[in-house]
């Protein structure tokens, strides 16, 4: 895009955020929500004023906007079905993008020091637009949902890079290759949900440990547990002094402490298995299940390669929209990066082949 073709663009896009957030606000049942989105889209049109300003005092005129009522009508539907704020993030993945721009338009443009004050102010409202996004992601448990395709993802990838390795072998018995691959997935499965079970539970009984090493430590010497607060405190960055003065003002406050030492475990290890497992065991069916319906490998392994690529392809938009990342460069990752695990695995089983003479 170029240079000055920018502010065209902020111009337009913020105007489209405001006639979005508006629809969406007023669709939504829970007030409070509705309230909050609405405020965002009250300030999506505050920066696209902004915007107006900034071309007429250079002599051009901002474009005529006109509402995308074909989108708009698209996520008001889906704001029924699934939470609106989710809907939302999907739709709108520019906010990171925004910030980036706005920022490197700051530093590179020759702007007055007022415009300059006022793109600042525009860059904090929309981190803090992403910051209530994401806090509404996390209020709402929506953070299952990356954690959930992040484990199919790693069951997805291994297992196509394993039946890509097998299909050069078994190349007229994709049955083997499919029930392998189902075996591998299924252990692998089983690997990750008692690594999950582990991993939480190990961390709930360390917790417990320390909680009962803090409780003796506050009966025979409090000073040390406050020096201990202190030292934490400075660590994670705050000024030596600063940190001194919050210590003294909360004293040997056990409960304010404590906080700040122990870290909570509030996961059910036994959920957080089965979950982690399930999700891997999904990401497992994708690439192995045209193997039991192919009359060989060569036409099997394309189509686990397009349900694959197609799945990743969905991943990394779910995953980039829950984490603020741009969705067409987490989707070139994954893909990529995938689909070389594959040609390498099939490179392996190659040479495994022409080594041992193996015919199947």
């Amino acid at each position: 895009m170029e240079k000055n073709s920018l502010p065209f663009y902020f111009y337009e896009m913020e105007m489209n955020d405001y006639f979005t957030y508006l629809q969406i606000a007023q669709s939504i049942k829970d007030k409070n929500l509705s309230e909050k989105i609405k405020k965002i889209a009250y300030m999506e049109k505050k920066h696209a004023s902004f915007w107006e300003e900034f071309l007429k005092n250079r002599g051009l005129e901002p474009p005529p906007v006109k509402k995308k009522n074909l989108k708009i009508g698209f996520m008001k539907i889906l704001s029924k079905f699934f939470n609106p704020v989710l809907v939302i993030s999907f739709f709108e993945l520019g906010e990171s993008g925004a910030i980036k721009n706005y920022y490197s338009f700051l530093k590179n443009e020759n702007l007055s020091e007022e415009e300059k004050e006022k793109l600042k102010k525009i860059i904090l409202d929309e981190i803090e637009h992403e910051t209530f996004f994401a806090r509404q992601v996390n209020e709402k448990g929506l953070s299952n949902i990356r954690d959930f395709v992040l484990g199919m993802n790693d069951g997805l990838v291994e297992i196509l890079g394993a039946v890509a390795g097998l299909s050069a072998v078994y190349l007229y018995n994709p049955l083997i290759v499919g029930v392998s691959g189902l075996i591998v997935g299924v252990a692998g499965a089983l690997s990750m949900g008692i690594g999950a079970y582990i991993s939480v539970r190990s961390q709930r009984q360390v917790n417990q440990a320390q909680k009962e090493q803090m409780e003796i430590i506050f009966d025979v010497a409090p000073e040390r547990a406050v020096e201990e607060y202190k030292k934490r405190l400075i660590e994670s960055g705050v000024v030596k002094e600063i940190a001194e003065d919050i210590t003294k003002k909360i004293g040997k406050s056990k409960e304010a402490i404590s906080k700040l030492l122990l870290q909570e475990t509030e996961e059910n290890e036994i959920k957080s298995g089965l979950f982690t497992g399930f999700a891997y065991l999904v990401g497992v069916f994708f690439p192995v299940v045209p193997y039991f319906f192919a009359p060989n490998s060569y036409i099997a392994l394309p189509f686990s390669i397009l349900f694959a690529g197609t799945v990743l392809t969905l991943v990394a938009v779910i995953i980039s929209v829950l984490s603020g990342i741009n969705v067409k460069k987490k989707i070139l990752e994954m893909v990529v990066s995938a689909f070389t695990a594959a040609g390498i695995a099939y490179l392996f089983g190659s040479i495994m082949q022409s080594i041992f003479g193996i015919q199947i």
